[in-house]
Formats: C-alpha cells, structure tokens, sequence
C-alpha cells in the first residue's frame, strides 16, 4: 500500500540539493579523515595535559622544598642564638654592665650582635652601635617575652628585603634582658643565589618531563589506534575497559552511518527510477506529437497521456519535498487544538470525487476527539490514508473512518475492504518507495511516499501507528496520539 498528496500539494520553488536529498560521500573517506584528526587532536590534548600536569608538579615540588629548606634554615638559625644566649647567661658575664664595656673589643663578632636592655627599655650595652643614640626598646616583640616569660624570640626582614633579622632574648638575674641577634640571607635572597643552579634544574627536568610526556602519550594513544583501525571488526576489543561502552557506542555509530548511507542511496535509486518513468512517457508521446506521426484522435489522447504522466510527475516531486522537509525537523510544529473528528470530515469531502471514480464509498463515524498538533500535518496524515485506502480498494468495496478517544487516548482508525497486506509486507510498507502491488500503484497514481510522509508526520506528534491487514479481506490503520501533558 501506499498514498500521496495528491492534488493538495504545491510546488516549493526552493528546496536543497536535488529535491532536497543530501549530497553522499564514501563512509569510508568520510571516516578514515575524521579518525585521523580526531588522533592528532587527542593526542596534542594529551601532550599537552601531561606538560601542564608537570610543570605544576615540578613547580609546587620546588617551591614547596624551598619552604621547606628555609624553614629547617631559620629553625637551626634560632637554635643556635638560643644555645650562645643561655651560655652568655650562665656565664654571668653582662650582670655587671660596666665590668663588660672593659671587653667590648673582644665580645665585637662579626656574626653576632649583643645588645643588654634595662627594666626600662633602654639600651645600656650595644656590640655594633653607641647606646646612647639608640630608641628604647621596651616594644620589641622578644624584648616583652623575655620580661614577661624569661626568654623570647622573633624575626623581622630588613627594609631592603634582602636580609632577614634573628633575635633571641634571656632575662639576666639583675632583671636586665640579654639579646642576641643575626642577620642572615632572606628566602628571596636565598633563590637569588641558587637562582643559577635552579634554572639548570628545571631545563634538565623540562626536558626529562617533555621525554616523558611523549612516550606516555604515545603509550596511551597507540592501543585506541590499534583499536579504532579495526573499530567495526567483531574481533576488536577495548584497548582499556573504560572504553568498553564507547567501543560500543561508536560500533553502533557506525553500523548507523553505514544503514543510512544505504538507505540514502537507495533513496536516490528509486527517486531516479520513479522521476525516469513519467518523464519517458512524456519525451516519447510529445516527440510523436512533434513529428506529425499521429492522427488527431491519438493526439488528444497522447496529449491526456502527457498530462496524466506530467501530474504524476509533478505529485512525485512534491511528496519528496514534504518527506524532504519532514526529514529536515526544520519546520517547527505550529501546535494548536485540532479536532479530528471534523478533520476527518473535510479530508473525506475532498476525496468523496476520488472515491466515486473508483466506486468506492466512504463512511465517518466516532466522537470529538481533540489534539494539540500541527493542523496542516495532521490534515495531510489523514488525507494520505484515505487517499491510500481508496486507491488500493476493490471496486464496490468502502473506506470507514472513525476518530474518538480510547482509555484518555484520541485515536484516528482508517479501514478500508481493500487488497490487504500479506505477512511478508507488513513491515515495510511505511518505508519510501515500497509497494505491495507495483503495477495497480502506477496505474492509480501511487507515488510510494504516501505511508512515509503518514510515518513521518506521527513520530513528530508522538503518536503511535498500529496495523492490522490480512492479504484479500483488506487494512486497517490505527493512529494512538499521546495526551497532551506529553507532547
């Protein structure tokens, strides 16, 4: 079985590609280039993730050992000005301030400075300075903590930033507080000086990490490669198994690809045949018309043959534009309340003339039944299956419609005492082209689209196409649309 249009359909004046089918290009080509840029494309993502991943690495590793390092420097810094301040301590040497300043020249050290501090906060002794210039230290962080707590500690970095300060500070059995300090490189400092020796580490663990990365990038690459030569044999395998479902995915891709280019180039096959038919009936009766090889009787009646097959044609070329556009998706759905029932009475009407010609009578039956659909595709559906009804009908025989509503479901049922459809046609009848009977679908006019464009038109609306046909005793087709809520 089969259905059109018919009359009800108009030439688009513009459409893509030849009638709107796509151009088709070799799967194989299309693959093998797309495999090898998906590859360089992987594996510079990869490349580069790993040398990214790297120098972070290299980087925080570094500056965390750098923390690190300085860290143990100023620990081992503060250990030792404790270890001199608790001997000076002990040796009782500053407890009488005067008797020191006697030996001021031997005590002087290049490393370390002394300073002695009264209960006021003054300055009384000073290895580097005059005491008599310098500001009461009372303030000073180590200073209060050796008052208060007996000893105390802090660090302060110069205004230069290029050295860092180390205090350690005792209370002396007179009261006085004793501190001894040293300056020693800062952390920037410290980099400064290595910054030669870090600079040649780096660039040899550069190199090592762009070594690196590139074998583990082509160690990582090389078994999908392997795999995806070989992606659509029954043999390949997942080179890890966490590519297990895409391995899947894309076998089934793949068989996809290869379905639709077949059914595309079949497509063609039968849009050339079908287009060949007509157009050769046409150049042959108009070339006997041309050279004056027929009689006025069979002129007019070559001319009826030009415009029968010219019709055709032009019915031909419109249904491959609607199942085109259909196709597409592009046409967004116009949804709006549609009731079937009168629908189906308007579609009935302008096809009463059809069915006359074929002595074929129609009958409507049903309920209101309303849904949110695309009016002008919802007509077509239903004039398509009446159409085809009455076209594969026998003569006498009669098309009964009934629109109404099933358990919440709006339903629309075309039956029809027509050929029928034996079992091994059933389930391609909706495919494009296909016919049960091809000779009586020429001879009423079937383009072989009609039942696509219905299947086309319901999978848009959601609804569901139910056949029931014995071969003989004639069809009946169901269409089951969704509510409304799921639309």
């Amino acid at each position: 079985m089969t259905g059109s249009t018919g009359e009800r359909a108009t030439m688009n004046e513009s459409y893509p590609g030849a009638f709107g089918i796509p151009e088709l290009r070799s799967p194989a080509a299309i693959n093998f280039h797309s495999k090898r840029r998906v590859y360089l494309v992987m594996k510079q993502k990869i490349h580069r993730g790993l040398l990214i991943a790297s120098a972070l690495a290299v980087l925080l590793t570094f500056t965390a050992a750098a923390l690190v390092f300085y860290g143990l420097f100023r620990g081992q810094i503060m250990d030792d000005l404790r270890d001199d301040a608790r001997l000076l301590q002990e040796m009782h040497v500053f407890d009488d301030v005067e008797y020191a300043k006697k030996y001021a020249d031997i005590l002087k050290n290049e490393n370390l400075r002394i300073t002695v501090i009264d209960g006021a906060g003054y300055v009384v002794f000073d290895s580097r300075a005059n005491e008599q210039e310098m500001v009461s230290h009372e303030n000073r962080p180590e200073v209060q903590s050796a008052f208060e707590h007996g000893e105390g500690h802090n660090t302060r970095l110069s205004e230069t930033l290029a050295k860092s300060l180390f205090y350690y500070a005792v209370r002396l059995e007179n009261g006085d507080v004793l501190r001894i300090s040293r300056e020693a490189g800062s952390l920037f400092a410290m980099l400064r000086d290595l910054l030669p020796g870090i600079l040649c580490v780096l660039l040899l663990l550069s190199v090592f990490c762009i070594l690196l990365s590139g074998w583990f990038t082509k160690s990582l690459v090389r078994p999908i490669e392997k795999m995806a030569e070989n992606i659509s044999g029954p043999g390949a395998e997942a080179a890890y198994k966490e590519l297990a479902p895409f391995l899947a995915k894309i076998r089934q891709q793949h068989a996809d690809i290869l379905k639709n280019a077949e059914v595309r180039q079949e497509f063609t096959a039968n849009v050339s045949h079908e287009l060949k038919t007509p157009l050769t009936a046409i150049s042959g009766y108009a070339e006997l018309i041309e050279h004056g090889m027929a009689g006025e009787e069979n002129t007019r009646q070559f001319a009826a043959e030009i415009h029968k097959n010219a019709s055709r044609l032009l019915t031909l070329i419109n249904d491959i534009i609607r199942l085109s556009e259909l196709d597409s998706g592009n046409r967004q759905l116009e949804c709006e309340p549609v009731e079937l029932y009168e629908t189906a009475a308007e579609c009935m009407d302008l096809l009463r003339l059809n069915a006359a010609r074929q002595n074929v009578s129609m009958h409507l039956s049903g309920e209101s039944a309303t849904v949110c659909a695309d009016r002008q595709l919802i007509e077509e559906l239903i004039y398509n299956l009446c159409d085809n009804a009455i076209r594969y009908n026998n003569r006498g025989g009669s098309v009964s419609v009934k629109a109404g509503r099933d358990g919440g479901q709006a339903f629309l049922e075309v039956t029809d005492t027509g050929i029928g459809i034996s079992a091994e046609h059933r389930d391609r009848i909706f495919e494009r082209f296909y016919r049960v009977d091809k000779s009586r679908s020429r001879e009423t006019g079937g383009t072989g689209l009609g039942l696509a464009i219905v299947k086309h038109i319901a999978s848009r609306h959601g609804a569901q196409i139910l056949l029931e046909s014995e071969k003989g005793k004639g069809t009946k087709i169901r269409v089951v649309f969704p509510e409304p809520s799921s639309l």
